[in-house]
């Protein structure tokens, strides 16, 4: 579709999407800021574990085996007695179960929280786009976004941006640590914290960023294929084509498992060199300052503690460098579903607040002494119909897809040429013509599902560009070619068109579509269930649904796009005349091939190639 974002290569670096998913942490930024400081504070306990249990084995196991007094001057916490240290080891140990516990809550809180509120964002950027930018567009892979994507997202909140913060100011604390026995010590103890936990990661996600991307596009794309194939099982058994479905689905399958080996593969390469570094790091610690002991630059008690320090303060790095591995799923999920927020509509919507300053002096005023429709005074309105004036549109085809990427220059596909036409009130205005000829582009553009390229769309007197939304589509009900149900009862799939409906208008309008009775033979009535996509009824019940949700919504315009073209001849005629009765208050444009159903018009206008005749 013109404008669509296809999100199989990123746009933007990993830094970048990072900073944009971060952005969305400032409301809840005071938990981020505790998760950080809890989980600094368990990590440091955990480290001063090990150095203390060092000291304990030098001080108590080390002197009573050997029987080499260490002087108490080149020991850390000398002072104190072994029972002490062991002692205040319990205490640690406990405290970093309760910070650790701590810091999870509040990275799981801000991770479920902003799930919440990315996928309140995601379903309002749905809702700006449609209908225009999500006709055709890949449904599996909307799912797989709005599902498995925005799920992901859960270890960037969760586990990304504290432990990077966490992983920072630990090493920072032990560097100074470390340093604080001599500079050397801690510049290599500062190198040895940045390559694990910087250089590794950048180095593993570059490697595996387009990987990571191509796994979870596929992915939307095998979700798509398998969607398709279940509500195409009907053909796919009539036709004898199970075989092949299942070889592609194998094919698909196939394809991810040998991503997801060489994701795995990745990952393997990525620890291996990880423990390389902090096993050469920790080699590196002890020579350093047996050297410096050496020297006389150092104590015993130097020696020691760096060197088990070194060996005892990688977790929080590697736990920063194993994100790495995970981390290119993650941002590709991030860049997918950042793509679709930024994504642009084809028609802006209306507010009624934000419309110009003209506009809402017109809305809310009177014109030629006729009350306006949208004002707050709409008693004794007279609805003045709809126009159609010198309309050129049609729809921007782009390039051929390879790849899932769209290459080539977009073309466009003129639909209405110079199309003029009037719609008068209290008349049934037929539109008859071919398949493609234009009748529903036409009803699109008076709903202003699309905006026209040259011309203009009036209702009610007033540009449709310049009527807020709401109000727009409160003034027409439009039954389309095919009807979507909901997997709910039939009264509520009818009482979409006017939520909190009494039961009463509901059997009215059902009645008006002919199908009232067929409701009342069900188990339930209209309690009944009808399944997912309206699966247990028949195309024409599904069809006299759409039109009974017409009727209840009983707008001043009526659309109808081939309302009948399910229907016998017997629920036709039913209909037709129903809508012969309303139309005496209401501007109703039918569009048909059938000449049967043209019988019921006033005027008919024949349609082709997008002109009237």
């Amino acid at each position: 579709m013109n404008g669509e974002i296809h999100a199989n290569t990123k746009r933007r670096s990993a830094i970048r999407i990072m900073g944009s998913l971060i952005g969305l942490v400032k409301p809840l930024l005071h938990i981020m800021l505790a998760a950080i400081i809890l989980g600094t504070a368990g990590y440091l306990c955990a480290i001063f574990l090990t150095i203390l249990a060092g000291q304990v084995i030098v001080k108590g196991l080390f002197t009573g085996v050997t029987g080499i007094m260490v002087p108490a001057n080149e020991m850390w916490l000398s002072g104190s007695s072994v029972k002490t240290i062991i002692t205040i080891m319990l205490v640690i140990a406990v405290l970093r179960g309760i910070l650790h516990y701590a810091e999870q809550y509040c990275n799981h809180f801000i991770a479920f929280k902003l799930l919440a509120i990315i996928r309140h964002k995601v379903f309002a950027a749905l809702r700006e786009l449609c209908p225009a930018k999500l006709e055709g567009r890949d449904k599996g892979n909307l799912i797989s976004i709005i599902t498995t994507d925005i799920e992901l997202l859960e270890v960037f909140y969760a586990h990304t941006i504290s432990p990077i913060a966490i992983a920072a100011l630990t090493s920072l604390i032990m560097v100074i640590f470390i340093g604080g026995y001599h500079w050397a010590a801690g510049i290599l103890a500062m190198a040895a914290y940045l390559i694990v936990g910087v250089w590794i990661p950048l180095w593993n996600g570059k490697k595996g960023s387009q990987t990571g991307m191509d796994f979870r596009t596929g992915f939307g794309e095998l979700n798509s294929f398998v969607l398709d194939s279940l509500r195409g099982l009907d053909e796919t058994i009539q036709y004898g084509q199970g075989k092949e479905r299942k070889k592609e689905m194998s094919r698909r399958s196939g394809e991810l498992a040998g991503m997801q080996k060489n994701l795995s593969k990745m990952e393997g390469s990525q620890r291996s060199v990880t423990n390389l570094v902090i096993l050469l790091a920790s080699f590196g610690m002890l020579a350093l300052t047996v050297w410096l002991y050496t020297k006389g630059e150092i104590g015993f008690d130097g020696t020691l503690t760096c060197t088990i320090t070194m060996m005892g303060s990688f977790g929080p790095v590697v736990a920063l460098s194993s994100l790495s591995n995970n981390l290119n799923q993650t941002l590709a999920s991030g860049e997918r579903v950042l793509s679709l927020l930024e994504e642009k509509p084809l028609v802006e919507e209306l507010v009624e607040n934000v419309v110009g300053e003209n506009a809402n002096s017109e809305l809310s005023g009177e014109k030629n002494g006729k009350h306006k429709l949208f004002g707050k005074n709409t008693v004794n309105h007279e609805f003045t119909g709809a126009e159609a004036r010198n309309v050129t549109f049609g729809y921007r085809i782009n390039g051929q897809a390879e790849n899932g990427m769209v290459t080539g220059n977009p073309k466009e596909e003129v639909i209405l040429d110079n199309y003029s036409l009037k719609l008068q009130p209290g008349r049934i205005t037929g539109i008859h013509g071919a398949s493609g000829s234009g009748k529903s582009t036409l009803l699109k553009l008076l709903m202003r599902f699309w905006d026209v390229q040259a011309g203009s769309i009036s209702v009610d007197d007033r540009d449709v560009r310049k009527i807020p939304t709401r109000q727009l589509r409160n003034m027409e009900s439009y039954v389309t070619q095919e009807t979507h149900l909901f997997h709910d009862s039939i009264a509520n799939n009818i009482a979409i068109a006017k939520p909190g409906a009494a039961r009463e208008e509901i059997i009215e309008a059902a009645k008006k579509a002919s199908i009232h009775d067929f409701i009342l033979s069900l188990p339930k009535g209209y309690d009944t269930e009808v399944g997912e996509l309206g699966d247990t009824l028949s195309g024409g019940e599904k069809q006299r649904i759409g039109i009974a949700r017409a009727f209840l919504h009983d707008a001043p315009m009526l659309l109808m796009d081939e309302p009948t073209s399910n229907l016998d001849s017997l629920n036709e005629g039913i209909i037709l005349k129903a809508l012969k009765e309303s139309a005496q208050k209401k501007t109703v444009v039918l569009v048909s091939h059938r000449v049967s159903t043209m019988n019921v018009a006033d005027v008919v206008y024949e349609m082709e190639n997008g002109r009237i005749s």
